[in-house]
């Protein structure tokens, strides 16, 4: 019950909403979607304001609330809600937004007329631009902030997203709109109302949330600073997946196992390993709960990249103002000394695993909001991925930019500045749907009423956040061209040498081979090898390395590749493997090429020069048909220059 939720939507179809009613069609419906997925024993109810009919139950029992309509009264989110709200009428009269308030706080009243722990929410979609009718007893304000602490007495929230700007084509009248707007700030100053105004559709897509979930503490006890230095804090999670969680489903026989007779089972190759409970009781690492301060160091030491999972924050522990003063005292003094801690963490007990973590101060700029930490978990060693690219300074001062590629580059970058200096800002995160999620609820919508259903084009408001703006991409079209003109690509002649040698050696080759080489059937070298061998090893070779997309893959064909080249050159007789030799350094060549591992070539290059058995005829023979090492001048993975170049004694 503690999580349930009763939400009304109260919702304008009034003439002056009709260009905007598509929009919020799209958005009331995928909040119901939501709901089947999250929240399926949420209650939703839909109020509409700006009809021409009336139907409402105040209307026939007090009377008045007139052009009001409660489309579906308060009920488990289901498929036919969802169907509704996809399908709005269009009103034809003017809307009174207070009507519609009392309306929807009378349905989750008779709905729950005790308090209970259920979660009461109105939902107020406008653009507040039609007048509020004069009350019988007192002034407009004086009826809102009697609806107001109506509100407060039955725990009922309300989120008001007014329209405004380009989704409003009818022009407001500016006292209208005045003091709709002051009524609506009595709402938000007398109970737990959010005013939120959006002026396009994304901002709109974005504005409803499905449901303002309540934070759990994953952790409340002493953050230890030393044995006798203990601040209380709780922990909080501050971010969370919001991704549904799809499981698997399989249709299964009749025959069901037993929970004693089961038993866990780990993969260790191609075996299953069975382990009981008692076995896994006894190898289980069980640590204490507790947060512990492991140190303090620089906050250049630890990278944002080294973040890992969810962000939590630490806060102290309510109504504890020693807890607070120390709590604020720690943060500010790591924030002025730009410091971190790291801490040990063990949430709960039982608990197997322990995390280790980087704890930031966060200052609040706010008297009622207490000073806090954020806690991100780090890697440990054998979880950190280090991939190492060259710098651009190092490059040729032939491949560096000039200053023209680097102004075009600036131009075009701050052509694309979402918040660019005195404009509106564009795609604000608070705003701005997760295109992905919002695609994928559309989809299992269509899929559960059909499975074979194809999947929907992207809609278009999702394309204006997926897709560059075409308006923006017209206007700064000048800035476009002149980036592609500075940045044209041109073929590097270095390399265009080097792949006619490579071509010209490979055709050399096969002449000069005084037996016939079989090639492998399709078949064969499509299976998975392990090694290099006869016959035809190029082909063997590329085989292996293209059959698993693994570094250890590639490194193993390389080296199998390299020990049969000097199989074939210390059993040469008068230089008949010379050819097959041949054949096989350009195939790992060019393989090393591909895979950027020229310097592997260039090392078992250099060896082989530098090999001492009768080699001094294939050395000739290599130099005869222009092979040569990778040079650095055309590929930025190698180290070899021109002055490099092994020469023929």
């Amino acid at each position: 019950m503690a999580n349930k939720e009763a939400l009304v939507l109260l919702l304008d179809v009034g003439p002056s909403m009709h260009s905007v009613i598509p929009v919020i069609e799209k958005l009331c419906s995928m909040l119901v979607q939501k709901k089947l997925i999250y929240s399926r024993h949420d209650k939703v109810g839909v109020v509409l304001f700006g009809t021409k009919e009336t139907y409402n139950e105040l209307t026939l029992e007090l009377g008045g609330y007139r052009h009001v309509v409660v489309l579906k009264n308060l009920k488990d989110v289901d498929g036919d809600m969802v169907e509704a709200l996809q399908k709005l009428p269009r009103g034809t009269k003017d809307g009174d937004f207070l009507d519609a308030i009392v309306v929807g706080m009378d349905m989750l009243i008779k709905m729950y007329p005790k308090a209970n722990k259920v979660k009461k929410r109105l939902c107020l979609i406008t653009n507040a631009q039609c007048p509020i009718k004069e009350s019988i007893e007192g002034t407009k304000e004086e009826q809102v902030t009697t609806i107001a602490k109506q509100m407060s007495v039955h725990g009922t929230r309300m989120e008001s997203i007014i329209v405004r700007g380009k989704l409003c084509r009818k022009k407001a009248n500016k006292t209208t709109a005045s003091e709709n707007h002051r009524l609506l700030n009595i709402f938000s100053k007398e109970t737990s109302t959010r005013i939120v105004y959006v002026g396009n559709p994304i901002s709109l897509f974005g504005a409803l949330k499905t449901q303002n979930k309540t934070p759990h503490t994953v952790f409340r006890g002493d953050l230890e600073l030393s044995s006798k230095m203990k601040i209380k804090v709780w922990v909080y999670k501050k971010t969370i997946e919001e991704l549904p969680n799809l499981k698997k489903c399989y249709e299964s026989p009749d025959i069901v196992v037993p929970s004693d007779q089961r038993v866990r089972g780990y993969h260790y190759g191609p075996q299953i390993v069975p382990m009981s409970k008692v076995a896994l009781d006894a190898v289980k690492f069980k640590p204490e709960k507790g947060v512990k301060l492991l140190g303090f160091t620089n906050s250049s030491n630890v990278l944002r990249h080294y973040y890992m999972k969810d962000v939590n924050i630490f806060v102290p522990e309510p109504e504890n103002t020693n807890a607070m003063l120390a709590l604020s005292a720690l943060a500010r003094a790591m924030k002025e000394m730009n410091k971190v801690a790291i801490l040990r963490c063990v949430w709960r007990r039982g608990q197997t695993k322990v995390v280790i973590g980087v704890l930031i101060p966060n200052i609040s700029d706010k008297e009622n909001i207490p000073d806090s930490f954020y806690f991100n978990v780090l890697p440990f060693a054998e979880d950190v991925r280090e991939f190492q690219f060259p710098s651009f300074s190092k490059l040729p001062a032939a491949l560096q930019p000039n200053q023209q590629q680097l102004e075009a580059a600036a131009n075009l970058v701050e052509m694309l500045d979402l918040a660019p200096c005195g404009k509106e800002k564009a795609l604000l995160p608070d705003f701005t749907p997760n295109p992905v999620l919002e695609r994928f609820y559309r989809c299992l919508e269509l899929k559960s009423k059909n499975p074979g259903a194809a999947v929907p084009p992207i809609d278009e408001t999702l394309k204006k956040i997926t897709e560059p703006d075409s308006n923006l991409v017209l206007k700064n079209k000048s800035v476009i061209d002149s980036f592609r003109k500075c940045f044209e690509p041109n073929e590097n002649p270095r390399h265009k040498k080097l792949r006619r040698l490579l071509l010209e050696k490979s055709s050399s080759s096969e002449e000069d081979c005084n037996r016939d080489i079989t090639p492998l059937p399709s078949n064969l070298i499509e299976v998975k090898v392990d090694s290099v061998c006869n016959p035809t090893p190029p082909q063997v070779f590329e085989a292996m390395s293209g059959s698993r997309n693994t570094q250890d893959s590639v490194v193993k064909a390389i080296k199998d590749t390299r020990n049969k080249i000097f199989e074939l050159i210390d059993e040469s007789n008068d230089g008949d493997n010379y050819p097959e030799a041949l054949q096989c350094l350009t195939a790992l060549q060019e393989k090393c090429i591909v895979d950027q591992e020229s310097e592997q070539f260039n090392d078992f290059l250099r060896r082989l020069w530098n090999f001492d058995r009768n080699l001094q005829n294939f050395r000739g023979y290599l130099a005869s048909r222009g092979l040569t090492l990778i040079p650095k001048a055309g590929f930025l993975d190698s180290q070899v220059t021109e002055e490099d170049e092994p020469k023929v004694e």
